[in-house]
């Protein structure tokens, strides 16, 4: 069976070529090729003995799912529909800002989760995504990016695996796709610019503490029980006292000093002034005498028909914040991008969530509209 030579981080790439009976610094030359130039043919790759050459043509491959379609907003972010097979797609997002590159990445095909205010948990679950499939999305988008934007330097500063999916339901692929990332030899990211979001896995954040603990993100949304029992279902295994001691433990090895919580503002549901006074005085009793331990990300609701929410009104938003920031809780309001092509935050269900009819439809995309893209044939749908 051919390796997806994606699916390995440094150390599985080692073991692999010693298996091939070559020594580590091949993996190192063969990691570089794959990761910092975007190589998938082995003939490509010059500095790599013709003889290992070779070898990996017979039992290894570079592969990224394919990309089906690309969307363009007009504010400059990037949608992609990859195809995972078996009637699957996930999205993938690029957000251009003037001081970073941020790629949003999916974990998972669906979600299993089914927060209320989420479309792509609306779609379902199908399955977790493999190693490869996830720091695919990374390096597909990396060497494409390069030569839509005529750079030689990295574009993508900044990893998010907020995408579709819950990326520690998903553990065993995601963390050696996470030290790809890291890895000096493949993009070098910062462990304070690779963020995983979550609804509250806990057992698994006390897990990636003590293997990578990379920024947490966790989705709060609400300042009680009974409120986050009805948004986040996960919350009736796991409540808000365990959620947030869970935090606590986290950041005696996080690279911030600081998790920050997701908020998405629901008209009537948890944008009162009274949900902001409760989320104070949580903050405050988990504080355990280390002053700002947090921060809020307050997320304009993106609405969809099923969910039968309302997104808050912007003076309600403003001020819910003024709230926070005058008890001294940092808090920021973000930016909604790509809600033309619904790629904001809690849209990424697009074009797959009607799943009875996704294997239709990635069929006859790739027979009768485009081929699938590589970093050298960048033949896309564009809209």
């Amino acid at each position: 069976m051919t390796a997806n030579l994606l699916d390995y981080d440094l150390e599985g790439l080692t073991v692999f070529c010693e298996r091939l009976g070559e020594k580590r610094y091949r993996a190192v030359q063969l990691f570089r090729w794959i990761h910092q130039k975007g190589a998938s043919s082995f003939d490509a790759m010059s500095d790599l003995a013709k003889s290992l050459r070779e070898k990996l043509k017979v039992c290894a491959q570079v592969s990224a799912p394919p990309i089906l379609s690309q969307h363009i907003s007009a504010d400059g972010t990037i949608k992609w529909l990859l195809d995972v097979g078996a009637g699957n797609a996930v999205e993938t997002v690029f957000i251009p800002e003037e001081d970073r590159g941020t790629l949003c990445i999916s974990s998972q095909a669906g979600c299993a989760m089914g927060c209320r205010f989420c479309s792509t948990g609306h779609q379902g679950f199908s399955r977790n995504l493999t190693t490869g499939e996830i720091v695919g999305q990374l390096w597909f988008a990396e060497h494409f990016l390069r030569k839509h934007f005529q750079r030689d330097e990295r574009v993508i500063s900044n990893v998010v695996l907020m995408g579709m999916g819950e990326p520690l339901q998903n553990y065993v692929q995601l963390l050696p796709a996470l030290r790809v990332m890291l890895d000096d030899h493949g993009y070098g990211l910062s462990r304070r610019r690779v963020t995983v979001s979550t609804s509250g896995v806990v057992p698994k954040m006390d897990q990636l503490a003590q293997d990578c603990p990379v920024a947490l993100a966790v989705s709060l949304h609400a300042p009680s029980d009974a409120l986050r029992d009805e948004l986040v279902p996960l919350n009736k295994k796991y409540g808000i006292a365990e959620l947030l001691d869970a935090c606590n433990r986290y950041l005696a090895y996080a690279p911030r000093d600081f998790i920050t919580f997701e908020y998405c503002m629901l008209a009537g549901v948890n944008d009162q002034a009274e949900h902001a006074h409760q989320l104070v005085r949580l903050v405050r009793h988990y504080a355990n005498g280390s002053g700002v331990w947090c921060k809020f990300n307050l997320i304009a609701f993106n609405p969809f028909p099923q969910s039968g929410l309302i997104r808050s009104a912007p003076e309600q938003i403003q001020a819910f914040a003024r709230i926070l920031t005058d008890a001294g809780i940092v808090t920021t309001i973000r930016k909604t991008r790509g809600d033309d092509i619904d790629a904001a935050c809690g849209q990424l269900a697009g074009e797959v969530k009607d799943r009875t009819h996704i294997a239709e439809r990635i069929a006859r995309q790739r027979t009768f509209m485009f081929k699938p893209v590589s970093v050298s044939n960048q033949s896309v749908k564009e809209t």
